[in-house]
């Protein structure tokens, strides 16, 4: 399946100054398929690692990590002479040798004309240990679940696909295209971004094991935490997942620490937050008061929502029953909006909004997200019904003037003066809004 960020992986083959490549991203999310179809189609010569599913790698790296001497222990292993020529090797999994993780920084010292990338679910949680990690020798990229976007190139709609990405004018589409882009939006928010889920249902069309494999995702996270933490952290980290879909089925989603555990404060599982962040697991949005730049900067990092990676994880978890799919709306305004806030807060990620935010006023006045394009900063307000009310919105163009103020809802493409209404199915195009 086709994924937006093979076109980077091309930029990074070609860069003359390229480092050993991380690729980050949770469980799942496709990463090892990605770079397995890379290697093959992009270079005459492929070597794919797996410290995962074989530990006894590892020794590969114990004695001594000159590049040299790795690639002499690997072409024995395999059996084959391993040169730079036109060759990519791939250490998969690696966040489970530390040193192979180390030797990066050698690769990227000594030998550059190396292509090597690697990968790792866990690789967010394994950077923040300084032993291992080869600070400024590695180049990064992000995976994540499939987008919209790239769900429609999955599910052959490529025009509909290449038509939204590169939409800018806010010129509204014929009303059987958007109702068809609603359909497929529907369809999407019960599936989520996962490619096993999606490329399941492409195959078999059945709902049933669509759900399976998401509650086999759901488990697989779950002995993560087991894994890589310790027992008393894996128990608050359960804890705090588990909580997540209640958290965000409230009318107020702002995430409250009393609802993880009966008087729990926040000291008690920063430490779980950031383990799940790292993850890839969830995104974080944090409250703003003054939207100014940089807009971290204002940020009152105590106060927060967090959202899932994926919204079919989230139905899963919510036990969702598929007829919602058929149903005109409801997915739309299911548990409080929550699975259009998760998505488009899934969609802002995935199109590279490093960092997300949302704005509250001193009385009852909010909007969902705030995001910065250039040097200006606009309001995202997301409504999972067709409720024109923006009070919200219209309470922050009051009080700070932006060029223009944009509403996220199941509407078509709408502009009035400062207003834009954009549709849920092209969040990713507000990058090419002006």
């Amino acid at each position: 399946m086709k994924r937006s960020i093979y076109d980077k992986l091309i930029s990074w083959k070609n860069d003359s100054k390229h480092k050993p490549l991380l690729l980050q991203g949770a469980r799942q999310v496709g990463k090892t398929y990605l770079i397995n179809e890379f290697g093959h189609k992009e270079y005459s010569n492929f070597i794919h690692l797996n410290f995962e599913q074989n530990p006894e790698l590892s020794s590969l790296f114990q004695k001594e990590l000159k590049p040299e001497k790795i690639i002499d222990n690997i072409s024995l292993y395999l059996g084959q002479k391993i040169t730079s020529d036109d060759t990519l090797i791939f250490f998969d999994e690696i966040q489970a040798s530390p040193k192979a993780l180390t030797s990066l920084k050698y690769f990227c010292e000594e030998t550059p004309e190396f292509h090597i990338i690697s990968a790792g679910s866990l690789l967010g949680v394994s950077v923040g240990k300084e032993s291992s990690f080869p600070v400024g020798k590695v180049n990064f990229m992000k995976l994540y679940p499939m987008s919209f976007f790239e769900y429609l190139y999955a599910f052959g709609e490529k025009l509909l696909a290449d038509t939204l990405i590169s939409k800018t004018p806010v010129e509204p589409f014929i009303e059987l295209i958007h109702e068809k882009l609603l359909s497929h939006l529907k369809l999407y928010l019960y599936l989520g971004g996962m490619p096993e889920v999606l490329q399941d249902y492409l195959d078999n069309k059945d709902i049933n094991t669509v759900r399976k494999i998401q509650n086999e995702i759901l488990e697989a996270y779950k002995r993560d935490f087991s894994k890589y933490t310790e027992k008393s952290q894996a128990i608050k980290t359960s804890e705090l997942w588990n909580s997540i879909p209640y958290q965000l089925a409230k009318e107020n989603k702002k995430f409250k620490f009393s609802d993880v555990r009966k008087k729990a404060r926040a000291t008690t599982f920063e430490q779980t937050i950031e383990w799940l962040r790292k993850a890839g697991l969830i995104n974080v949005v944090y409250n703003i008061s003054k939207p100014k730049l940089p807009l971290a900067g204002y940020a009152d990092y105590s106060k927060f929502k967090i959202y899932l990676i994926d919204s079919g994880l989230l139905g899963a978890m919510l036990n969702l029953s598929s007829d919602i799919i058929i149903k005109p709306t409801d997915i739309f305004s299911e548990y409080n909006g929550a699975f259009i806030e998760n998505f488009v807060a899934s969609e802002l990620i995935s199109s590279e909004h490093k960092d997300l935010f949302y704005w509250t006023s001193k009385s009852d006045a909010e909007v969902d997200f705030i995001f910065q394009k250039g040097n200006n900063i606009y309001p995202l307000e997301v409504k999972s019904g067709f409720n024109r009310n923006i009070k919200s919105l219209r309470s922050y163009a009051d009080k700070y003037k932006p060029k223009l103020i944009y509403r996220c809802s199941p509407r078509n493409f709408l502009q009035h003066d400062n207003f834009v209404n954009i549709p849920l199915y092209a969040v990713f195009s507000l990058r090419n809004m002006r």
